[in-house]
Formats: C-alpha cells, structure tokens, sequence
C-alpha cells in the first residue's frame, strides 16, 4: 500500500497555479507518488493569500494547512535556511510544514526540498512527508 503524502509548500510572492502545479507533479514523480496519494498541502500563514497555492490546491481538492513562523521555527527539518530565516521569521518553510501537518518528524520525508522555476520566472518549493497514521485513527 502506497503512503498517503502531505506536501509542504512555498512559492515566491505571485507566482502562478502553473508554476506551483508542475513544481508539485516534479516532486510527486520523485517520490514515486501520484496526486491521488496527497492527503493535504501546508505552507505558512503569511502565504495565505497567494493567489497561486490556493488555486493549485483547489484545483486538486487538497485542503491546505497554513502554520505561524513561530510553529514551523520549532520543527527540526534537515535544510534549515538563513535566507528563508531573513525573509520569513523561519528557517524553513516546505519541510516544517509537511513534517507538521503529517505529524510526523524529519526522517518521514520522501523528499526534502524540491526546487523549480517556473515559465514565469517565480520560484516554488515542494516537501513531501508521509502521513502518520494514529493507533486510534481507522486505517
């Protein structure tokens, strides 16, 4: 049986459904995984406007989680930035909040960091965790 995945996600400001759907396929096929195996999508609040990550997530039918800088700055992930840390209050964005969402910890991540530049110049981010299922949650 296949894992059911979350996906952490972060974009540059404005960048397009089309940039974040083909930077989330890349990821899914890396994995091994399939759309039909995402569970959901986080990212940080400070990202719950963007335009394309609601889209991209609506689309999809994947509810989408949003985590406050101070939640995500006490995930330990395996690529912490400094610059994401500048711009973001957090060292990590994608990885932190997969592994949140999931409930899972670092070493349930199928694929760390996955970078992509769009058509449209604006970078995207994508993290995949496996779910963890609960003892007491029906499998």
């Amino acid at each position: 049986m296949k894992p059911r995945v979350v996906l952490g996600l972060g974009c540059d400001r404005g960048a397009s459904a089309a940039t974040i759907r083909a930077a989330i396929e890349r990821a899914l096929a890396q994995a091994g995984c399939m759309p039909e195996d995402v569970e959901a999508a986080a990212t940080i609040d400070r990202k719950a406007d963007e335009a394309g990550l609601i889209e991209a997530c609506g689309e999809a039918g994947w509810p989408l989680a949003f985590y406050g800088a101070d939640e995500l700055a006490r995930v330990e992930v395996p690529n912490p930035s400094p610059v994401v840390m500048k711009y973001m209050g957090t060292s990590s964005v994608g990885e932190a909040a997969a592994i949140l969402r999931a409930g899972a910890d670092k070493e349930a991540l199928l694929v760390e960091k996955f970078k992509y530049r769009g058509a449209d110049g604006k970078h995207a981010t994508v993290s995949i965790c496996r779910l963890e299922i609960r003892r007491n949650e029906p499998q």
